[in-house]
């Protein structure tokens, strides 16, 4: 079906172009006006601020015919454009190149017409207008020799073992640097070819299908890759090297014995595939449970594969991912990126979260459901321990520090890849039902399916999915930032136990409080124990548990489920003579502090509030076990509480907020 929708588009815009070519005159200075301006408007600008007509039109199909070399970055050859105008009028078709390449010609609807390139966007004024819903062809002719350097490069060139290699990485803003494009995240192109024509000893990898490779004069051969499934401009790649390649299969229990093609082009060198065979074999395994827990491999029509460079780490191009090396993580990670960054894209780049935090939890996913749980354990404390490396910072990457000379923020190791997977394991323990956490990710797979979204269409599919709203959640995890800091204060007496649970933050300016479900292990001294959960509502809560057995140890989130850091814990013996001890909350304070005295019985008990210079700010009398007290008429700042019964005192300190 697929194949037959894009036969049908390529049908219309050979019509279009045979309509067009009867209606040619010469009118470009008001277009070109328009450009100039638009490149005086950006053209300074460190932030990633492209012109406005690249939203005029929708990319339908992308056809890059290409030239490219093992030993270089020179690219030369042309990207055609299949497009929809999306506005009222198109009279100027915008697309971005890197400066220093050179544009040799740019046909529209298969006529040569004049252009402005500079800053990195190149506009082409039409001599004839075209209104919305019309289909046109864009055709650009180019060469040149990117620069290469750093992770982020849009074209790289380097020698491993043995062999000179070339690769791209697009991700985020250097698509422009090899190859005529538009920039646009939310414009996923409905399909690609990839024609990529080089030395007859070489192979070149991209995406979609292998669906020919044709031999031609001057010892060059072309190798032509077609995909017919949605993309992002950054996703469209290719390596070239003097290659073998290894292909393996995956058998996903939903395609009833069909399987899931492997491909694998790895450097034709001596010992290369014998080094990273097994790494690469377990991809199959990878791809039969991430099918198995979330959805079928997206791509499972086409095909998933890697091309091995000289890259440090990898990068998820779709169904072929370009890759330095075959461990377990990497291998886990960049096929998670087939579901959560490919199949699904982050609409924006301040929510890379859609990208990277769920394949990092995908890692987490393999180690847990292949290597075993003490393996998943030490990834999770692995993944916490980096995210407490620093006190602050968010998931979510402002959109003021999304900018060109800024990319290393986007991609925060901390914060977008393992904070961001915390939260999706946070997520998990608040649900409190595995199969409602994958039912969420099935459908949230299934409604953004070749699409784009959100941190925030995420959260409308969770509240939806499980019927729980995580606003809340999202504002302290997702936009906030920190974490908590946890410390138990505890007493028993005969019939109950009592607890003071303190939790202090590490970024109080943005996120003052948690408010989150936590876990805590109590061991008993008589070698039994059992596991309690307690929601957190303020800095300081209050709690009296019918528990009776003599307490040894208190273990804070024992299973590691949450960003925290544990305090102090302290026990208090329980003194039947002191019947003015008590527990407050919140703390701090705003309107009403809490006061709950662990006595049992009542008796006279006389309450009084201080400030730090002594001075008595409200004193009363009770005989009641709980005391809400109106705080709201008390000026912010620090306090102390204390509690007298006969010759019998107790204090704490408090602090109110406006």
């Amino acid at each position: 079906m697929r194949k037959s929708i894009l036969l049908s588009i390529l049908g219309i815009f050979l019509i279009s172009l045979q309509v067009f070519s009867q209606h040619l005159h010469d009118d470009h200075e008001l277009y070109c006006s328009k450009a100039r301006f638009y490149k005086e408007y950006f053209k300074n600008s460190k932030d990633v601020v492209q012109t406005p007509l690249l939203h005029n039109y929708d990319v339908k199909h992308y056809y890059l015919d290409i030239e490219v070399d093992n030993s270089s970055t020179y690219v030369a050859g042309e990207v055609t454009f299949y497009s929809e105008v999306v506005t009222e009028v198109l009279d100027t078709f915008a697309f971005e190149l890197l400066d220093g390449m050179n544009i040799n010609d740019v046909l529209i609807n298969n006529e040569s017409l004049s252009y402005l390139f500079e800053n990195s966007e190149c506009f082409v004024p039409l001599n004839v207008p075209l209104a919305e819903g019309e289909m046109f062809t864009a055709k650009i002719s180019y060469d040149g020799t990117p620069p290469s350097g750093g992770f982020f490069s849009g074209i790289s060139n380097s020698n491993d073992w043995n062999k000179d290699v070339t690769w791209t990485l697009s991700e985020p803003f250097a698509a422009r640097d090899w190859w005529p494009t538009k920039q646009v995240l939310e414009d996923k192109a409905d399909s690609v070819w990839v024609f990529l024509t080089t030395a007859n000893t070489n192979m070149a990898g991209s995406n979609g299908l292998l669906t020919n490779v044709v031999n031609l004069p001057d010892n060059k051969v072309r190798y032509e890759w077609k995909s017919n499934y949605p993309i992002a401009y950054y996703l469209i790649s290719f390596a070239v090297s003097e290659y073998q390649e290894y292909n393996i299969y995956a058998h996903p229990q939903e395609m009833n014995g069909d399987s899931v093609l492997i491909q694998n082009f790895i450097y034709d060198s001596p010992g290369c595939l014998e080094n990273y065979q097994t790494g690469i074999d377990q991809t199959a395994e990878f791809i039969e449970l991430f099918s198995d827990l979330i959805t079928l491999y997206p791509f499972h029509e086409e095909k998933y594969g890697h091309c091995l460079t000289a890259l440090g780490g990898g990068m998820e191009h779709q169904t072929m991912t370009t890759i330095g090396g075959f461990s377990f993580g990497l291998v886990a990670h960049e096929l998670g990126h087939m579901w959560f960054g490919d199949n699904i894209t982050c609409a924006t780049w301040s929510d890379i979260w859609i990208n990277e935090g769920f394949a990092t939890y995908m890692d987490y996913l393999a180690n847990e459901y292949i290597l075993g749980q003490s393996a998943a354990n030490a990834k999770m404390n692995s993944i916490h321990n980096s995210v407490k490396s620093q006190p602050d910072g968010s998931v979510y990457v402002p959109t003021d520090e999304v900018t060109y000379d800024n990319v290393w923020r986007i991609f925060d190791g901390r914060l977008s890849y393992n904070k961001g997977a915390a939260i999706i394991h946070m997520i998990r323990f608040e649900l409190q039902d595995d199969d409602l956490f994958f039912q969420v990710l099935k459908d949230y797979q299934e409604i953004y399916t070749d699409s784009t979204a959100t941190g925030l269409d995420f959260m409308n599919v969770l509240n939806e999915t499980s019927g729980m709203d995580f606003t809340q959640f999202f504002d302290q995890w997702y936009f906030g930032e920190g974490y908590p800091t946890f410390s138990i204060d505890y007493s028993q007496d005969e019939g109950y136990t009592y607890f003071e649970i303190t939790q202090n933050v590490s970024a109080p300016s943005v996120t003052p409080v948690f408010k989150m479900l936590m876990e805590y292990k109590l061991l008993f001294y008589d070698g039994t124990d059992t596991t309690i959960q307690l929601v957190q509502t303020d800095n300081v809560n209050t709690f009296m548990l019918p528990i009776t057995k003599d307490i040894g140890l208190i273990q804070i989130d024992p299973s590691n489920w949450v960003i925290n850091s544990a305090g102090a814990i302290t026990t208090n013996v329980y003194d039947e003579f002191n019947p003015a001890r008590f527990h407050m909350g919140p703390n701090p304070a705003l309107d009403i502090l809490n006061i709950n005295f662990i006595q049992s019985e009542t008796g006279d008990k006389i309450i009084t509030i201080f400030d730090l210079k002594g001075n008595e700010v409200l004193t009363f009398g009770t005989s009641e076990i709980f005391n809400p007290i109106d705080v709201s008429g008390i000026a912010p700042g620090t306090y102390f509480i204390l509690a007298e019964s006969g010759n019998e005192t107790y204090s704490k300190k408090f602090i109110k907020v406006n």
